[in-house]
């Protein structure tokens, strides 16, 4: 009985410290509870080895203890088990929803916070264009539609307003990202368009302009697929206004450098 007693000391004193263990570590509760009767139940087990030897039974005798034996095994396993707390699908679900609600808010407001911070930034872009459009003046405007002579270049004449106008047109190629569909100076393009560093010399910046406006308008030589798809959108006539428009025309159309292979546009409409 003392050898009994001491085993199951044992056990218990085992089931303990993996309970204090468990807490440390913030194991549910539920699971505390199992190891500690499991370390008890092995205890009990590790005591049935110095249990006296039970008395030879016949065969029909064997057969009913071994039988009696395990339905009552079975019988404490299973009503001790639903006495432990259940399993609820549901309740793990709150608890995760709840877990993950505070991560799903942050990353709300942290993209929140980045479309308002490129929303401003784009605002500052568009304050900035609309500024240095309106130091360019009525007059200069209007004039700027005319066709550069040849073998000079849209900036030649040296005004503070046509440089203005060089900028602007300039930003635009960046604020449009034309540089994704056509190469110039060297830089950009992914074959989906040609090279514009020729295109003053076969347009003029009105049709530049038309282009823009309706890419359907001109197709460029070579770039019969392309056009047919309508690779180049139509969405710039909507993104820009005309002064803007009329800027990045013109800016492309003082590129005439003739060592460039830039393919001859064929007018459509």
């Amino acid at each position: 009985m003392w050898n009994l007693i001491k085993k199951l000391a044992v056990g218990i004193a085992i089931g303990g410290g993996l309970v204090a263990v468990a807490n440390s570590q913030e194991v549910p509760v539920s699971f505390q509870l199992l190891f500690f009767i499991i370390s008890v139940i092995g205890g009990g087990v590790f005591a049935l080895l110095d249990a006296k030897t039970m008395n030879v039974m016949n065969g029909g005798m064997s057969f009913l203890a071994v039988t009696v034996f395990w339905v009552l095994l079975i019988s404490v396993c299973v009503a001790g088990a639903s006495f432990l707390p259940q399993f609820d699908p549901e309740d793990e679900k709150a608890k995760i929803g709840k877990l993950l609600d505070k991560e799903r808010k942050q990353s709300a407001q942290g993209k929140t916070e980045e479309l308002i911070a490129r929303a401003k930034a784009l605002d500052q872009q568009v304050k900035a264009l609309e500024d240095r459009l309106k130091g360019v003046g009525g007059g200069a405007a209007v004039a700027m539609p005319q066709a550069p002579a040849a073998g000079e270049k849209a900036a030649a004449s040296g005004g503070t307003a046509s440089g203005d106008v060089m900028k602007v047109g300039e930003e635009q190629w960046q604020l449009q990202e034309c540089y994704n569909c056509h190469k110039l100076r060297g830089e950009g393009g992914k074959k989906r368009g040609p090279e514009l560093d020729n295109i003053g010399t076969l347009l003029t910046v009105e049709e530049i302009q038309q282009k823009i406006a309706d890419p359907k308008s001109f197709m460029a030589e070579g770039y019969d697929k392309e056009w047919q798809k309508g690779i180049m959108p139509d969405k710039f006539k909507d993104l820009m206004d005309p002064k803007e428009m009329l800027a990045l025309a013109t800016w492309l159309g003082s590129f005439k450098n003739t060592a460039i292979n830039t393919p001859k546009p064929i007018k459509k409409k």
